[in-house]
């Protein structure tokens, strides 16, 4: 069995904590603020004018979807060490206004993250490959 590659110390330079612009080491989700969504929705109607101006007018006129809400979408807040939230706060998706990484709350934040979805339990687990098993 091969060994797996060990993750870096850090993450790449270019992602920086958000507080103090050290290189970040953890990171979380956050909803988009309402600007951000705005962006998002512009960039992608520019996209679609483009297209629109590059088609081929020979051919039917692309296609496209409803634009981008906010469902769904999410943001990555990083973090240094110094301005890490705690592992428990950093597995769920914060909200728009969370203000994470603020010192005067960490290690929490000010917000109430969202509950992650229930998976309920199935009443038999599936059984595992022959090969997962090891005897005692």
């Amino acid at each position: 069995m091969a060994t797996p590659l060990p993750l870096p110390a850090v993450l790449p330079a270019q992602l920086a904590c958000v507080a103090c612009g050290g290189d970040a080491l953890v990171s979380w989700q956050r909803r988009p603020t309402e600007t951000e969504v705005a962006d998002v929705v512009a960039a992608e109607k520019d996209r679609r004018a483009e297209r629109l101006l590059l088609a081929d007018p020979d051919l039917p006129p692309p296609e496209f979807g409803p634009l981008p809400t906010a469902d769904g979408m999410t943001r990555t807040v990083y973090a240094c060490g110094q301005h890490a939230i705690d592992l428990d706060a950093a597995a769920l998706v914060h909200t728009s206004s969370c203000t994470a990484p603020n010192p005067a709350n960490l290690p929490g934040c000010d917000c109430t993250p969202e509950t992650p979805p229930h998976e309920p339990l199935d009443d038999e687990p599936m059984p595992l490959p022959e090969h997962w098993i090891t005897s005692a």
